[in-house]
């Protein structure tokens, strides 16, 4: 009887049947809870990426904000995700209800790479220990032998040389001002700083910033939506993996290099601060060396583009406000002079380009969009119904 059956069956019914089956599977997957907040019409399994422009996606977010308003969602692949803007909103995220929006949601590019460890992937009680133990270790640099501020003159001396350099002629600035904020950070981490034209550092910084271009791009993307079938195909998801790789072996180097003239009681820096960190927890709690290894990486990425990214924009925007540029100018002038190097302390007394800085923040397009978040409880915003883990 089941032969009979089976065998009066065609091809082609089977395969209207399972399509059918398996777009009712997705839009049961797909369904949105009661007062979610709004989307466009989107496609069974693709969702809206067929709206997005891989290479300007901030472009078609905005076009959507103008739509639906500062808070809406989207659907990539089979998981929905809320993009959130605006003054008013984002600060009811980051500040209001910010014990509501404390964790990471688990994207598969991501997850890849570090394994929800380090300071930017991971949550919960590990995000928390990783956070505070960074945030103390930073400011005791800060009031060292060697402060920060220190660190920080030292590296504008060696960027003025270099601009100086190149005696006025037209030239890009995006690497040079990249090796200074990046070795701000190396010489905390790592405990000291890099020549210019050191290979190693460059092909650490080339390799930075590649991996940081690349994570927008549509085959990354596709891999965070479909990673068990994008990861047979080639693509900048790859390139990525091979990148980071190659970046946490540059940073075990380092480690190992600490371990092999490590004094318990004395810190020269991060590395040496988690080392001390890894004996006391006795290997069995969150302070392990693959979390010394993630954190670094987060901190150079993090510390270096974003600077490095805004005072890029700084540049452009003094060069096409030229009444800015001399307003800044005098008022450095007359406050510091031209005798000795900015301090931190001059900051209170140097109204003007304190609001400059703001403003190139402001105004700027330096991230275009926040490191992803995830919802740790049913939480209402703007009106609309959140559920928990839902990622934005």
């Amino acid at each position: 009887m089941l032969r009979f059956l089976w065998e009066s069956i065609s091809f082609q019914t089977l395969l209207i049947s399972l399509t059918v089956f398996l777009l009712v599977a997705d839009y049961m997957k797909r369904r949105k809870p009661k007062h979610f907040p709004p989307s466009p019409f989107s496609l069974p399994f693709v969702g809206h990426m067929y709206l997005m422009d891989f290479s300007n996606p901030q472009i078609t977010v905005q076009k959507l904000t103008e739509k639906y308003g500062d808070i809406f969602s989207t659907q990539v692949g089979s998981t929905s995700f809320l993009f959130v803007s605006g003054l008013r909103m984002v600060k009811e995220v980051l500040v209001n209800q910010g014990e509501n929006f404390m964790d990471r949601p688990e994207m598969p590019l991501s997850k890849e790479l570090f394994h929800k460890t380090g300071l930017i992937s991971s949550s919960g009680h590990l995000w928390k220990q990783q956070r505070r133990f960074t945030l103390t270790t930073l400011r005791n640099f800060g009031l060292g032998k060697r402060s920060l501020e220190e660190r920080i003159q030292e590296e504008c001396r060696c960027l003025v040389d270099v601009f100086r350099d190149e005696q006025g002629n037209p030239f890009n600035p995006h690497f040079k001002i990249t090796n200074a904020v990046a070795n701000i950070i190396c010489s905390i981490t790592f405990g000291d700083r890099f020549d210019y034209h050191d290979e190693d550092f460059q092909n650490l910084l080339q390799l930075m910033d590649n991996t940081f271009k690349l994570q927008g791009n549509i085959m990354s993307q596709l891999y965070n939506s479909f990673p068990s079938i994008i990861k047979f195909f080639p693509g900048s998801h790859q390139t990525i993996f091979k990148n980071v790789r190659v970046l946490k072996n540059f940073v075990k180097e380092k480690i190992d290099k600490h371990k092999e003239d490590w004094n318990p009681s004395e810190s020269r820096d991060f590395i040496d601060s988690y080392l001390q960190e890894i004996a006391k927890d006795n290997s069995v709690g969150s302070f392990q060396e693959e979390n010394l290894v993630a954190c670094v990486l987060d901190l150079l990425f993090a510390g270096t583009e974003t600077t490095s990214t805004t005072l890029r924009w700084a540049l452009l925007f003094m060069s096409t406000h030229p009444e800015t540029q001399a307003r800044v100018q005098a008022e450095i002038d007359t406050v510091i002079g031209q005798a000795r190097l900015p301090a931190l302390e001059d900051r209170t007394n140097m109204p003007y380009t304190n609001a400059v800085i703001h403003e190139v923040q402001r105004k700027a397009n330096i991230i275009p969009f926040n490191v992803p978040r995830m919802v740790t409880k049913d939480t209402v915003l703007g009106g609309f119904h959140i559920p928990k883990v839902t990622p934005l």
